[in-house]
């Protein structure tokens, strides 16, 4: 059973013939990081086992280096330490371009032994580029295949693992069909250190329409399950008996509360162009 994912916020991007969820490439990307490595640097030939695994380590001097990224793919492109001062020279007004058959590139970003100190933390939303704040704001979303107007977005933002822990910039996907919060779901919040964590959690919001398109919302075996306020009402009658509260101290339909409490309050906060609050402050 093949499905069509379509965007409704972001870059679209190709995907393998066989599977939905497996971006490919992307005919658009940003280049966030330039730089140079060359023998001496700290990490350096731990750095190049990548080249020289594939028979690319052919520049004794060094390489020069562009990161390329977009919302759900990246890429590393090695080449001569010259070309890339020339295209930095060149770039002063972001207009530069660089020509990749020079060099060589690798899908994703390296990291392991001397990668891990080189690059930094890059969050795809960036304040310098017209964002919240770094690290603040929506990277994609889909249009959900089986609820009409609802869609499954990711986006970045500030959270907490627990109260008395420091704020950490995290990246997750959340679903409108289904308003089910992906903090009660292991391994669906990642901490947001750099393009592999987004595309991660693009790649599961896309297998989120895929399981929904193929075993139906609300499905035993569909993520996708709205549960209908059940928890929400079942809380309310409680605290009505037991509390003696005469009004209902949660809203009584998911939506309500996710709109309220939820990850929709970040998101519209996130489309208003408003910083969130700290989520589970």
């Amino acid at each position: 059973m093949s499905v069509t994912i379509r965007n409704t916020y972001g870059t679209p991007h190709n995907v393998s013939d066989t599977n939905p969820t497996h971006v490919t490439s992307c005919d658009n990307y940003r280049l966030p990081l330039v730089g140079t490595i060359a023998p001496g640097n700290p990490g350096y030939e731990d750095m190049v086992e990548i080249l020289k695994d594939n028979g690319h380590d052919t520049r004794p001097e060094g390489y020069g280096l562009i990161f390329l990224e977009s919302e759900e793919f990246s890429a590393t492109y090695f080449g001569s330490i010259e070309q890339i001062e020339q295209y930095k020279r060149e770039n002063v007004d972001g207009a530069a371009t660089f020509d990749a058959s020079q060099g060589v590139v690798y899908a994703q970003w390296p990291h392991g032994k001397g990668w891990d100190e080189f690059l930094p933390r890059v969050f795809w939303n960036v304040k310098a580029r017209g964002a919240i704040a770094d690290g603040i704001g929506l990277v994609t979303a889909f249009a959900h295949t089986e609820t009409p107007g609802a869609e499954v977005i990711v986006y970045e933002f500030e959270g907490k693992w627990l109260p008395d822990r420091d704020p950490t910039p995290m990246v997750t996907y959340h679903c409108t069909a289904c308003h089910l919060d992906t903090f009660h779901d292991c391994g669906h919040v990642h901490e947001n250190t750099g393009p592999s964590d987004r595309r991660w959690a693009a790649r599961q919001a896309r297998q989120h329409i895929v399981n929904a398109h193929r075993h139906g919302v609300g499905g035993q075996n569909s993520p996708c399950r709205p549960n209908g306020g059940e928890m929400l009402r079942a809380v309310n009658a409680v605290a009505k008996d037991r509390l003696g509260m005469t009004s209902n101290p949660l809203p009584d339909t998911d939506d309500a509360y996710c709109a309220a409490k939820g990850p929709c309050s970040i998101i519209r906060e996130l489309r208003a162009g408003v910083r969130p609050p700290v989520y589970r402050a």
